[in-house]
């Protein structure tokens, strides 16, 4: 099928294109420069058109998400739809079931999702899910930054012992690149402790923070992975977690400079996971502030470095993460039910419901910080739009932040109408900041930036032999001011005019027209499998020692990824 999207007014950053009134055509899969005279015509007049989505952080799919299902039915109760002709019925609201995950997200214009902790003990689960969830592709990333052989290897220097095994366990676990949750901390809560810095050691592990990141660092950049190392850093809400944010961004400086990936699009050594958790001043919440000017300006002055917000939406919502210890954190000065899980030899993880209220303090002070981030990090191929999705708030609220983003009228009436709390004025900078986003400013945080910052060379842009991924909203920019109407930027980017996925309408006027099975993505490296093998063997005594699973069972089988798309790296 041939078809033109005529007359639209693109915004595809990528390629330089910012509200020019141009066609887009496609044939089959592939966005095209010509088609034939039998193309099929659709008629996107003056309206928005840019790539389809593409999400770099959220949690969508693996064990984390039915154990948080199956002990919140009150979420799963939420968002209840019936049967149509084209869907499933939905459920759910934070966690909706996995049919519902690809039905939303095609509504919003998004076409790939990152899943971004997936634990490589459960990685059949995970593609299972994955394997449910239709209309996107899903790159997942496997944990290693609390991963017994990985923190051993850290601690003796052996990096090329340690890129063999990650070069193997992405092939074992079919995942796309490297996760790492508080590293060392969510080891120690196995043992009821955490770590507090940097450098704090993982018990009867005798190895740091620090090392376990520079280690999984070098063996991004020397296995040349299309993604950095994707980090959450230790202290994740804690007031006063601003210097160990920092201390960790700059960890990496020297090997940015000695090192980049030659077979890669991207220019990061270390992305940094939902930062608005990450930047508080103040010695406890009694004395919290945002520190988000001091993280903002580090990253203005590092171009190595690149990050996602985690922006918080003021929503009943549920939090869920491989940092174990913050999630107790939570429960005790939340008082809610509290889910825990430790995966063998590699992770963990932690759930409590959360309830994000714009009267409260805290909430109002996490909100803002998001927001100035957002504002204060000057180039927006630095950063992403997230939530964090479901722990900021679900992931159908992207719309909603695109709004405060474009409107600082409708951010101030929030604040001096007192929507929220005062500590949004008292103890951030936001009420002084009067910065607008503008639509290719959108585009870059929710499409250009994360496809470039996952090194996918393939989409998140309109170019000639791209995946067909493109959407349309039902917006005339040349004749509409975002600044005034907030509500009505929310409600066109929350239901998409089109909707298309490799060439195929899926949405259309913001309904579920048609669905397709998804994509796993994952990552390939080859010309190691001699050094993989002498790894494998080596630790196979450890393996069979401490794993519950047999080896045989331990591997993802092709079957378990019967849509692969998958990146091929070749190491030398």
């Amino acid at each position: 099928m041939e078809y033109i999207l005529k007359n639209g007014i693109v915004y595809d950053p990528a390629n330089g294109v910012n509200g020019e009134k141009k066609d887009i055509m496609f044939k089959d899969d592939k966005i095209v420069d010509s088609v034939s005279d039998n193309a099929k015509v659709i008629d996107v007049t003056d309206k928005i058109v840019m790539p389809a989505g593409v999400d770099i952080h959220a949690h969508i799919a693996g064990p984390k998400l039915v154990v948080g299902r199956l002990y919140r039915p009150e979420d799963s109760r939420r968002g209840v739809t019936q049967k149509t002709a084209h869907e499933k019925g939905e459920s759910g609201f934070s966690i909706p079931s996995c049919p519902t995950t690809g039905y939303r997200y095609s509504r919003m214009g998004y076409g790939t999702v990152c899943e971004a902790a997936m634990p490589p003990l459960e990685a059949k689960h995970t593609h299972e899910e994955i394997n449910t969830i239709p209309n996107i592709d899903v790159a997942p990333l496997p944990l290693f930054g609390n991963n017994w052989v990985v923190m051993e290897y850290a601690k003796e220097n052996k990096i090329d012992e340690l890129a063999a095994y990650v070069s193997a366990w992405l092939k074992l676990s079919k995942g796309y690149g490297i996760k790492i949750v508080n590293p060392c901390g969510t080891e120690a809560w196995g043992w009821g402790m955490n770590v507090h810095g940097y450098d704090d050691s993982a018990p009867y592990f005798d190895v740091t923070s620090r090392q376990v990141v520079r280690a999984l660092t070098k063996v991004n950049e020397k296995l040349g992975l299309p993604h950095s190392i994707h980090i959450h850093p230790n202290d994740l809400g804690h007031p006063g977690n601003t210097g160990t944010t920092i201390e960790t961004l700059a960890s990496v400086k020297d090997i940015a400079k000695s090192t980049l990936p030659s077979a890669s699009i991207r220019d990061q050594v270390m992305h940094c996971t939902h930062l608005q958790f990450h930047s508080y001043t103040g010695t406890s919440w009694k004395n919290a502030g945002s520190g988000a000017p001091d993280v903002a300006k580090f990253i203005n002055h590092n171009k190595y470095l690149t990050g996602d917000v985690g922006q918080v939406t003021f929503d009943e919502t549920t939090t869920m993460t491989a940092d174990g210890p913050m999630e107790y954190d939570l429960y005790k000065l939340s008082g809610l039910k509290w889910a825990n899980k430790d995966v063998e030899c590699e992770t963990g993880s932690g759930i409590i419901p959360c309830i994000y209220s714009p009267k409260n303090p805290v909430n109002t002070l996490q909100w803002a910080v998001g927001l100035e981030l957002f504002l204060l990090i000057n180039d927006p191929w630095q950063l992403c739009l997230t939530t964090d999705s479901p722990n900021g708030g679900p992931f159908i609220r992207y719309p909603r932040v695109i709004s405060w983003l474009m409107s600082n009228k409708r951010r101030m009436e929030m604040i001096e109408n007192r929507e929220v709390h005062k500590w949004a004025e008292k103890r951030t900078t936001l009420a002084t900041l009067d910065r607008e986003y503008d639509f290719n400013d959108i585009a870059i945080i929710t499409r250009a930036a994360p496809a470039k910052i996952d090194g996918y060379t393939d989409r998140g842009a309109l170019t000639p032999g791209f995946k067909a991924d493109i959407a349309v909203y039902d917006i005339k920019p040349n004749e509409f001011d975002p600044s005034r109407n907030p509500k009505e930027v929310e409600k066109a980017f929350s239901r998409a005019l089109y909707t298309i996925k490799d060439g195929q309408i899926l949405v259309k006027d913001g309904e579920i027209v048609q669905t397709k099975p998804s994509h796993t993505i994952w990552t390939n490296v080859t010309g190691l499998e001699d050094q993989e093998a002498k790894v494998i063997e080596d630790i196979m005594p450890f393996f069979k020692q401490y794993y519950s699973v047999k080896w045989s069972n331990y591997k993802v089988h092709d079957h378990y990824v019967p849509n692969p798309i998958k990146i091929d790296v070749p190491v030398k």
